[in-house]
């Protein structure tokens, strides 16, 4: 009877032993994930686990695959942004330089329409150095976003102010814009000249898109995040250009600088949030905002 006792106890200490151990390692690794996301989260990807155990293993292979697909989007962002500079560039300084070419021809030249040749090339030269000069002051201000400075503001109060700063300009254009909030008294922490510009910036964008209604909301999700969606009935923006329209310099308007979405995702970063294009068909076109 002893003999079995001592066996029963056996088994048990070495049960308890064993579901200890188990609880310890899935703390540890619970730990570990934890630290890996929040590694993400920070964009940091300077670590690497080295117990050879499965667990660490497999949290390396995924570390090394998003590490690779981050490497890749850099990539391709850098690509197209060349792309888009070379463009830009060279659209502005081909004419410079074969307008010069051509009016050195007529250096000491009498020919009184030689004359007219001459001022009509160095007015286009002028035209097209003060066009690239914007061109570089829009990237300077890319470059160099303001670090924001954060205060409590209401949310009902700002966006207010950006809808009387925008009245006459959506009245010109017949678009109503109006604002509904989905939650009272809605409080953030930001940058209120910056986040009023974003606002006005997509309110802009969606005059040019020829919408006659303009919605925001805002209200606070599950996660506590708070969410500003900008909403218009314009035209929806195509598939193609959905993949582009955050890339620094890259519109598909005539007159368009292509900086304000790149530079408003600039802002919202600095504020540790993001903004994203969440919706955009023939029913409505819709960019949130989401404050963690």
């Amino acid at each position: 009877m002893e003999g079995w006792l001592l066996c029963l106890s056996a088994v048990a200490i070495v049960a308890i032993t064993a579901l200890i151990t188990a609880i310890h390692v899935r703390e540890r690794d619970r730990k570990k994930l934890e630290y890996m996301l929040d590694a993400f989260e920070d964009g940091e990807s300077n670590f690497r686990f080295l117990e050879n155990t499965r667990f660490n293993r497999t949290l390396n292979r995924i570390k090394w695959i998003a590490e690779r697909r981050r490497q890749q989007q850099e990539q391709d962002s850098w690509e197209k942004l060349i792309r888009v500079l070379t463009h830009e560039i060279m659209n502005t300084v081909s004419p410079i330089a074969s307008l010069s070419e051509a009016l050195s021809k007529y250096v000491g030249s009498n020919d009184a329409n030689h004359d007219m040749d001459i001022k009509g090339g160095l007015e286009t030269i002028s035209q097209s150095s003060k066009d690239l000069i914007r061109f570089v002051q829009s990237y300077r201000e890319l470059a160099g976003v303001a670090k924001p400075v954060l205060k409590a503001i209401m949310l009902d109060d700002l966006i207010r102010q950006v809808l009387d700063l925008t009245r006459q300009q959506c009245a010109a254009s017949s678009v109503e814009c109006h604002y509904r909030p989905k939650a009272e008294d809605i409080l953030i922490y930001a940058d209120e000249s910056q986040i009023s510009r974003i606002l006005i910036n997509l309110i802009k964008n969606a005059i040019q898109a020829e919408a006659h209604n303009i919605v925001i909301t805002a209200e606070i999700d599950e996660l506590e995040q708070t969410l500003i969606r900008v909403a218009n009935n314009g035209n929806p923006i195509s598939r193609e250009s959905q993949e582009q329209i955050f890339i620094p310099f890259f519109t598909t308007k005539q007159d368009g600088s292509g900086i304000g979405l790149s530079l408003s995702r600039q802002i919202m970063r600095a504020h540790n949030g993001t903004l994203d294009l969440t919706r955009s068909d023939t029913s409505k076109t819709e960019f949130t905002l989401t404050f963690k």
